[in-house]
């Protein structure tokens, strides 16, 4: 599933499963197709702020690495995208949207 968001002043599209993260670490169901109004994104930004804060500092261990003897698998992997990163994009549109009083809507891609 793809996410669609958007606001008056653009759109932004995200993986479904980084989308409903993102969506419940702001305090919201999760649900697809949604919205949040304008006067309610401050607050919903501020909580999604204290999850992604919360999150980095308690982190999930790294998933295991295969140790098959293969050369490419012993190389140095990189380190793995975090949610927090996934949500530079999302809170930038958060924060153009609270700044032109724009609400958040949401719905399958």
């Amino acid at each position: 599933m793809i996410v669609q968001f958007s606001t008056r002043a653009g759109a932004l599209t995200v993986h479904g499963d980084t989308a409903v993260a993102l969506l419940k670490a702001m305090g919201h169901s999760g649900t697809v197709p949604g919205a949040i109004l304008a006067p309610e994104l401050p607050a919903a930004l501020a909580h999604l702020r204290r999850t992604l804060d919360e999150l980095a500092a308690h982190p999930l261990p790294a998933p295991p690495t295969r140790t098959d003897g293969d050369d490419d698998e012993e190389r140095e992997r990189e380190p793995p995208v975090t949610l927090r990163m996934r949500a530079v994009p999302f809170i930038d549109m958060i924060e153009t949207a609270i700044a032109r009083g724009s609400d958040l809507m949401w719905d399958r891609g």
